[in-house]
């Protein structure tokens, strides 16, 4: 299964069975970069905000919000909300747009993509085996924050995640896997 989560400035790639995003900001609903990787037998999985700036990309849409659990194309899929509490940063991601991270769980593995968030309590309460966690500041928690958040869930690897692009830098990666004792942390290398 081909899955892509809030693509962005990307060069193509194969044609997504599935497509999951977190948030309509234009760096994680991008329908320039969607159209790039849909045809008719995507699915688009998505708060309603972004399936109405998407528009009739892909093949089924599919709206989502926080605490909601679906199937599709036998991948289980769970909106974990994703928000900001940070009193600088409380304006980028209210509680109240329902912007979401995801659990998507395939062949028994589940992977956390948390989103634009910061560290808040329902993370708590996640059973996963990798998280892909931001760590630029700015606009989501910051590299301290997002080790804390890796040291709470406790997931086998943790990858850091939205640096790079609009903020933050490797440094920002580097300097989580530095702080993060609980886990393997693997730095990927963007391919677009």
């Amino acid at each position: 299964m081909t899955v892509y989560i809030d693509p962005y400035v990307i060069g193509g790639g194969p044609t997504a069975d599935l497509v999951l995003i977190t948030h309509d900001h234009y760096d994680h609903c991008s329908r320039e970069d969607v159209k790039k990787i849909s045809g008719s037998q995507t699915t688009i999985v998505a708060p309603p905000s972004c399936i109405k700036k998407l528009g009739s990309l892909g093949g089924e849409r599919i709206p989502i919000k926080p605490g909601e659990r679906l199937e599709v194309k036998g991948a289980i899929i769970e909106a974990i909300p994703a928000y900001n509490v940070h009193p600088a940063r409380k304006n980028f991601h209210p509680r109240e747009k329902d912007y979401v991270g995801y659990i998507l769980e395939l062949s028994g593995v589940r992977v956390y993509h948390a989103g634009d968030t910061d560290l808040i309590p329902e993370m708590e309460e996640l059973e996963v085996d990798v998280a892909l966690l931001p760590v630029s500041g700015t606009y989501v928690m910051d590299a301290e924050e997002a080790a804390k958040a890796a040291e709470i869930i406790r997931p086998k690897v943790a990858i850091p995640m939205h640096y790079g692009s609009v903020a933050g830098s490797k440094r920002d990666a580097e300097k989580f896997k530095d702080m993060v004792k609980a886990c393997e942390v693997v730095i990927l290398r963007p391919e677009n």
